[in-house]
């Protein structure tokens, strides 16, 4: 067999299957550990391991202590066992450090997707200060920690990003706590399952379509036109209970002087025009981009100051305006299934 002929060597299997026993037990662990946007550290979540730094600290005591041995140094010993000391004490401070503080979590605010969400993280000591404590997402990389010092009896914010792709009521990813301090020899964490729920809205539309046409509804109530002179066209009897503002003083001295009734403005037969943000108005576009569009539309519609309502299959929001209107129609957008 020539070598252009020759088989591809085979690869091993072995670091796949490694992988993948490695987050089949992350996942049994991470699972075990309960849900809570608040959680004090004790004894029992606290983890605590070397370095590589401190493992080869450890491998320098140790050849420190073989030639002490070895040429009978009696300041070879001192130094062995000083150094040995600072590490085990170094150990207790770096696990204190962690141990009985406690974790909370504010609640995220709604995003849309694609767009990075903030999770604020507030930790307390009830004691002493803590120094050099890092906090990110568990999965991310270390280039990632967010580093802050605790006061004494106090508290200290930190806050961890992440961008959701998808639209829909989200579980908040797992959250690390670590610290190295003081020597670095050794690192303790714990891990941190926030019970919150994050909402995702739609991606609004990039660029956004242009705001569909308002519907006329004769009869609708109170929007009248007026006329160049300031006046609202249309008239009508005086019923009892029209406010003052609405008779119509001018044509009401012309008809009570012939012996005629009071006339009021007739605001009631003016066109009113409403804005509908319409499913059936995308009917062109694939689910999710109907559900982009809807979303651009009702920022857009927001930032105008107009009055909207929303129509989607199953449900329908009626006009209004305002943030909480704004916030109850993206919510129906993100949760529409």
């Amino acid at each position: 067999m020539t070598a252009a002929t020759a088989a591809p060597p085979r690869r091993r299997a072995w670091p796949g299957v490694a992988q993948l026993v490695r987050e089949r037990f992350r996942r049994w662990w991470q699972g075990r550990l309960p849900r809570s946007d608040t959680v004090l550290l004790t004894q029992r979540n606290v983890y605590i391991l070397p370095t590589p730094a401190g493992l080869m600290f450890a491998a320098t005591l140790m050849v420190l202590l073989l030639a002490s041995i070895n040429y009978q140094l009696n300041l070879g010993y001192l130094l062995t066992f000083l150094l040995a000391g600072s590490g085990l004490v170094s150990m207790h401070v770096t696990h204190n450090t962690l141990r009985a503080l406690t974790l909370r979590l504010r609640a995220p605010a709604p995003v849309f997707a694609g767009e990075p969400a903030l999770l604020e993280a507030v930790l307390t000591s009830p004691g002493t200060a803590r120094y050099g404590i890092g906090i990110k997402l568990f999965d991310a990389d270390t280039s990632t920690l967010t580093w802050i010092d605790v006061p004494a009896q106090g508290q200290a914010s930190a806050h961890v990003g992440f961008v959701p792709a998808q639209r829909g009521l989200h579980e908040l990813p797992t959250l690390s706590i670590e610290t190295r301090f003081p020597l670095g020899l050794f690192r303790a964490w714990a891990i941190w399952r926030p019970g919150s729920q994050l909402l995702v809205y739609p991606a609004p539309e990039q660029p956004a379509a242009p705001l569909p046409t308002a519907r006329a509804l004769p009869g609708g109530a109170l929007r009248g036109r007026a006329t160049d002179g300031g006046e609202v066209e249309g008239v009508r009897a005086y019923r009892r209970g029209d406010p003052l503002k609405l008779v119509y003083w001018k044509k009401a001295a012309k008809s009570l002087a012939s012996g005629g009734e009071l006339v009021s403005r007739d605001t009631a037969s003016a066109v009113q025009q409403q804005l509908w943000l319409d499913w059936q108005a995308c009917a062109t576009l694939a689910p999710e981009e109907r559900l982009s569009r809807l979303a651009a539309w009702v920022v857009a519609a927001q930032r105008a100051g107009a009055a909207y309502g929303l129509a989607l299959p199953g449900q329908s929001i009626a006009p209004g305006e305002g943030e909480s209107h704004r916030r109850e129609c993206l919510e129906a957008l993100a949760l529409w299934h």
